[in-house]
């Protein structure tokens, strides 16, 4: 279900202090009930799940238009120079790690994804930044109560465009995340915690 903004910027969330040149594009309250100690399974089941459809992998019942948009998305990409050394991380930008304080930079970097580099990992709070031609941006997921006396995982998407390219591509992709890409991702991650919450001995991989 997407949230408003305000569900993510009213959390002291440690992401706020490196992101203030970036925009709040979405919020999401991810379908995954749980405890208070559940965020680490959380982030392995997303680690997990968004390293195969970024890859361009179909995870087992995932949206054949979501993941059809990921691999056109990366054809494009690499026809136009968009993902190339150039253009991402420590080259067209620096990386959001050269702006952690002291005690973000000894904790724990956390997984990467296929194509995102991790910032940080919390005991409630990951981060995970992307740079190319077109975007610098970064995902966010905490781990929040859920008002019932439960907890659920929320997932934030930060993005500084470059330039008019980078303007352009996110308003036109705007609508394919919001009706495809990520409601077909909150039902493959319901389905994925769900099926590992019945089954606590099936394997991550």
């Amino acid at each position: 279900m997407r949230l408003p903004n305000t569900a993510h910027t009213s959390r002291p969330w440690r992401i706020h202090e490196l992101t203030r040149d970036f925009r709040l594009e979405d919020v999401w309250a991810l379908p995954t009930p749980g405890g208070p100690d559940d965020f680490p399974r959380l982030v392995q089941e997303f680690s997990r799940l968004a390293k195969g459809i970024d890859s361009g992998a179909r995870p087992q019942g995932s949206s054949r238009a979501s993941s059809a948009l990921f691999a056109i998305r990366w054809k494009i990409g690499a026809l136009l120079g968009w993902d190339g050394p150039d253009t991402g991380l420590g080259t067209r930008v620096p990386t959001l790690r050269d702006r952690l304080p002291a005690d973000l930079r000894a904790a724990p970097a956390g997984r990467d994804l296929h194509r995102f580099t991790s910032l940080y990992l919390l005991e409630d709070e990951w981060a995970a930044e992307i740079a190319n031609r077109t975007v610098h941006g970064v995902l966010h997921i905490g781990w929040v109560p859920d008002g019932t006396g439960g907890y659920r995982g929320e997932m934030a998407v930060y993005a500084k465009p470059n330039g008019l390219l980078g303007t352009a591509y996110m308003a036109a992709i705007t609508p394919f995340r919001h009706l495809i890409v990520y409601p077909s991702m909150m039902r493959q991650i319901g389905r994925e915690w769900q099926a590992r919450s019945d089954d606590p001995t099936r394997p991550h991989a």
